[in-house]
């Protein structure tokens, strides 16, 4: 985090306004380019669709120099659509800001038009991880009941087809691990803070799932 980060009067950039007494920021973070090119945009299935797209117009081809004009034209607007789709995922990457403090987690959106959208961790249920293997991973957040959001509001930064019950998700955020412990952490403490009477217990579900925050029996 740099001086840059900070905006006039205080107002730290990804939220709405400077932080209220008592709460702090324990991370920040943004989704990286590749794994927005290749998770939210499939940069390999659209390769691979203009690869067998080349090769089926080159097979029909009259005549063997009919057939390398006509597939490197087709390879040729694959790689102006995967440049887009590249610039897309920068731009995705840059205008993207993920926060984390004591009391919620917030989501500063928006390429043409950002978005700033604040869920309380009293909204959140539980948070997951899938992991990958460049250390990055997605962390989508389990809503309580009756709370909603649109998907298409959200999109990209929404767990893949959980429209009906919408579930907001850092995408593809670097050291994935360490920033879902520091939410499953901020988690506990804020529901022990909150209700003191109610112990909690984190679960640390196998494979490729965050802790989550339960009611202890």
């Amino acid at each position: 985090m740099s001086a840059d980060d900070f905006l006039p009067e205080g107002t730290l950039r990804g939220l709405p306004g400077p932080l209220p007494r008592g709460e702090h920021l324990l991370w920040q973070g943004a989704p990286t380019t590749a794994g927005v090119f290749v998770r939210v945009f499939h940069a390999r299935l659209v390769a691979l669709w203009f690869c067998g797209w080349a090769g089926v117009f080159a097979a029909g081809a009259a005549t063997p120099h009919r057939a390398i004009m006509v597939g490197g034209a087709v390879l040729l607007t694959g790689l102006v659509g995967l440049g887009i789709l590249w610039i897309l995922s920068w731009l995705t990457h840059r205008t993207s800001v993920y926060t984390i403090t004591t009391k919620r987690v917030v989501l500063q959106t928006g390429i043409a038009l950002p978005v700033t959208r604040n869920i309380p961790f009293t909204q959140i249920e539980s948070g997951a991880l899938r992991a990958f293997s460049d250390d990055t991973g997605d962390i989508p957040l389990r809503l309580r009941p009756g709370v909603r959001i649109a998907y298409l509001q959200l999109w990209p930064h929404a767990r893949p087809w959980h429209v009906s019950r919408t579930e907001p998700m850092l995408r593809s955020v670097p050291e994935a691990g360490t920033v879902v412990r520091t939410l499953a952490q901020a988690l506990v403490a804020h529901a022990e803070a909150s209700e003191p009477a109610m112990p909690v217990r984190v679960v640390a579900r196998p494979a490729q799932t965050a802790p989550r925050l339960v009611a202890a029996e």
